[in-house]
């Protein structure tokens, strides 16, 4: 009995997700227990849900992967490759978002600082 092409194609396509579920699933399960903690503090707990869910959205996709290698279901890699670029895609807004943060605090804090600077040489220059 020979196994359709299909599906032959699938395993094979799938081989790289399949050999990484394992440390997929343990970065999920990382991020969903950093989130759990981060919602123990008053300010983590309005951010602790992102990294909870990207968390299940790599775990999904660990198990999807997982099913479309040993199944050989188009349906299970396609949805492993959505979940994963649903992850890519937040993670990737969620680090620009902190690139333009880290570069606004930075502005600021050299604004800041030039200023003080600025006080202390008419400070000194008075007395």
């Amino acid at each position: 009995m020979s196994v359709p092409t299909e599906e032959l194609l699938v395993r094979e396509v799938s081989g790289p997700l399949y050999q990484a579920r394992f440390w997929m699933k343990f970065a999920a399960v990382l991020m969903i227990i950093y989130g759990g903690l981060t919602a123990l503090t008053i300010i983590g707990i309005l951010f602790a849900w992102l990294p909870i869910w990207l968390g299940v959205l790599l775990y999904q996709a660990a198990s999807s992967a997982e099913l479309a290698r040993t199944s050989g279901e188009v349906e299970a890699l396609v949805q492993s490759v959505e979940k994963l670029r649903l992850y890519f895609t937040i993670m990737g807004i969620v680090m620009l978002i902190g690139a333009v943060l880290t570069v606004g605090v930075m502005v600021i804090f050299g604004l800041a600082m030039t200023g003080g600077m600025m006080e202390l040489l008419q400070q000194a220059s008075q007395g």
